[in-house]
């Protein structure tokens, strides 16, 4: 595995066990996942797996969860997306999305319910906070909660939601026009309730082993019980998207990890005019500029890590990793392609697949664009987007 600068040799043992563990799940328990891109399936038969390896969320405290570094969190997402983009987003979306959520702002009936079965894999979860006319702009979103007794009910609708039409519980985020100022509030949304419905968004083009759908809420009616009491306004699903920007800016690296190692197995094995292709300056070149690129995105990652532990990681810490590391692993992706010729079009090779995915990972959790803005007004104090 590329790891130029020697990181893993600073690795903690705990730490290292679990990269070795996360590599040996992908590589025995992943059967054929490039079969599962074309086909636009996701293996679900790896959901409870996953909860039996603890890969979702590890890194909480309590409810089941091992407290690992967030060096080690890191780490997994990066070897659960050298396998592909889907299997790091059904972990990141259960865990960063989902059981972070319950486990910074539920009550703790919230907690003792959901956290040990969506920890195990016996319940799935989703995040609703996209609406089909509300991207980049969350905090301009129609779904409502209104209070009416001891119920809230609710209506809207949230779409590009990972893992929402196999899901028992949806985090869903909507304006509580029960109150004066109508703040942004969490509930949880089982899936089974009337007026909930689910749909698969089909024939996609990019991020194909992932399960996405839409939420639609038709006078959804929840308990009380089931806002999330710990939370008011548009920091709730922010800090959530925090959590899974700062996984994404760690799997990006297994992506192009993956891809590299692929070109360079296929250069030094691939004859042409008497000698490996591996052997010419160009693509040596191409070699070498892909393992400095990824590298940088690795020292990045782990300098994140360190931030994090310390707790002095700031979103836009997360906004400049998530935004180079994708950036990179896009381009990277693409240069390893390349280097595959005509092979390098078919499911056998990965890095086309990893090329596809990166356009939806270059788009969601906040667009390139979107970031770039976010660290612009940091540096300048000023606010482009509003």
């Amino acid at each position: 595995m590329l790891d130029y600068f020697d990181l893993e040799a600073s690795l903690s043992q705990s730490e290292q066990l679990l990269v070795e563990s996360a590599r040996e799940f992908v590589e025995g328990e992943v059967d054929d996942i490039g079969q599962h891109w074309i086909d636009g399936t996701f293996p679900r038969d790896l959901i409870p797996k996953m909860g039996e390896m603890g890969f979702y969320a590890p890194n909480l405290e309590g409810y089941g969860s091992a407290n690992v570094s967030e060096t080690a969190y890191g780490l997994l997402m990066q070897e659960l997306e050298a396998c592909d983009s889907g299997l790091r987003s059904m972990a990141s979306v259960q865990g960063a999305l989902v059981m972070y959520p319950i486990h910074a702002y539920g009550s703790d009936e919230q907690k003792d319910e959901w956290l040990p079965k969506l920890g195990t894999g016996e319940a799935v979860g989703c995040f609703g906070l996209t609406e089909p006319e509300h991207g980049s702009n969350p905090s301009a979103m129609e779904t409502t909660a209104e209070r009416n007794g001891d119920e809230y009910v609710l209506n809207g609708s949230k779409t590009w939601i990972t893992n929402s039409p196999i899901a028992d519980i949806a985090v869903v985020w909507a304006k509580d026009t029960s109150e004066d100022d109508n703040p942004v509030r969490g509930f949880l949304v089982e899936t089974d309730r009337d007026g909930v419905t689910t749909n698969k968004i089909e024939e996609k083009l990019s991020l194909r082993a992932s399960i996405t759908g839409e939420i639609s809420l038709q006078n959804v009616h929840i308990p009380k019980e089931n806002l999330l009491p710990g939370v008011s306004g548009m920091k709730g699903p922010l800090s959530c998207l925090t959590q899974a920007r700062y996984g994404i800016a760690w799997g990006a690296v297994g992506a192009a990890r993956d891809c590299f190692e692929t070109a360079r197995d296929y250069a030094t094995d691939r004859e042409q005019f008497g000698k490996p292709i591996g052997g010419f300056q160009m693509q040596q070149q191409k070699l070498a500029e892909m393992a400095t690129q990824i590298t940088l995105a690795q020292l990045l990652a782990h300098r994140l890590a360190e931030l994090k532990e310390e707790g002095r990681m700031r979103p836009q810490h997360v906004s400049m990793a998530k935004r180079n590391n994708v950036r990179m692993a896009r381009d990277q992706s693409r240069v390893a392609r390349e280097m595959l010729g005509g092979n390098g079009i078919t499911a056998d090779y990965s890095p086309m697949r990893h090329m596809a995915n990166m356009e939806t990972v270059y788009t969601y959790e906040g667009t390139h664009d979107i970031h770039t803005l976010i660290l612009g007004e940091d540096l300048t104090g000023i606010q482009a987007y509003q």
